[in-house]
């Protein structure tokens, strides 16, 4: 790497309204470094020589929808929380080492936005690489956790290897019923590019619920917050999530030492800074 310079990417496979760049390309100017960054769609047949290319030419990446689990076979180790979630979203190129930072971005979020998990019965919706980070980080944080996928083979499979309740049996074809769980969190995707204006769930299943998060954050209000909020349920996209990842991910890159408290205050003026902008 050389000095105060770093060449990072993404790779998934759509990602036209991601503001991964101008988000890295902030938070390492912020601690001093130039960056350039690269964001790779590319399809499912296209992802070998993606990988291959950003292992030896970058500096380091990151993996998103739906790549997190594909990207381990090409790695030399994987590290820390990735061991845990079955998931990288994170690579260091030196070392070909892969880590998640999801979790650790996934739980600022909802501490920022007040939201307890503690005790509370909950339901993540999707088991690829984003729900099966979430489930896990909700589970360390003392939430009691129900995974839900349409295929049930694997979702018996994902629930027993992150060590969470399925919930099959808990919901029906296009969702769940209300008033079964006190937080709902959105991991599948449905709702962003194509799936615009779609719900993974029906509004009865916000019955009951206090709050309702959607990992998606483009567009910033998805049809499953609509419907959340239509029901009174406090609701929160993934818009700060993306940053704090972001930031876990940029000290991985840079052997830094992260801080809680450093990554709110970068948000914080992330956000003045789009602001101004506007």
């Amino acid at each position: 790497m050389n000095a105060k310079k770093i060449r990072l990417g993404l790779v998934g496979k759509d990602l036209t309204k991601s503001p991964s760049d101008k988000v890295h390309n902030f938070i390492l100017s912020e601690l001093g470094y130039e960056c350039e960054y690269e964001k790779i769609s590319v399809s499912q047949e296209q992802f070998d020589l993606a990988a291959r290319r950003l292992l030896g030419d970058f500096d380091g990446f990151n993996v998103t929808i739906p790549y997190k689990r594909d990207i381990m076979e090409y790695l030399d180790g994987v590290k820390g929380e990735a061991n845990e979630f079955g998931a990288v979203n994170t690579v260091v190129c030196a070392t070909r080492e892969g880590y998640n930072t999801d979790g650790l971005g996934f739980m600022q979020m909802l501490l920022s936005a007040g939201i307890s998990v503690a005790g509370k019965k909950t339901l993540v919706l999707g088991g690829g690489g984003s729900g099966r980070s979430s489930a896990v980080a909700l589970k360390n944080a003392g939430a009691e956790v129900y995974l839900y996928q349409r295929n049930t083979e694997k979702l018996l499979q994902t629930a027993r290897e992150i060590g969470v309740k399925a919930a099959n049996g808990e919901g029906g074809e296009n969702g769940v019923y209300g008033g079964k769980f006190e937080i709902l969190v959105n991991c599948t995707g449905v709702g962003m590019h194509d799936t615009e204006g779609q719900s993974p769930v029906q509004a009865s299943a916000f019955a009951g619920a206090e709050a309702v998060v959607d990992l998606i954050y483009a567009p910033a209000e998805s049809e499953f917050l609509r419907l959340a909020k239509s029901k009174g349920v406090k609701i929160l996209n993934g818009a700060s999530m993306l940053f704090y990842q972001a930031y876990y991910a940029d000290c991985l890159y840079l052997n830094r030492t992260p801080s809680k408290e450093e990554a709110e205050n970068l948000y914080k003026k992330y956000l003045k800074t789009k602001n101004e902008v506007k």
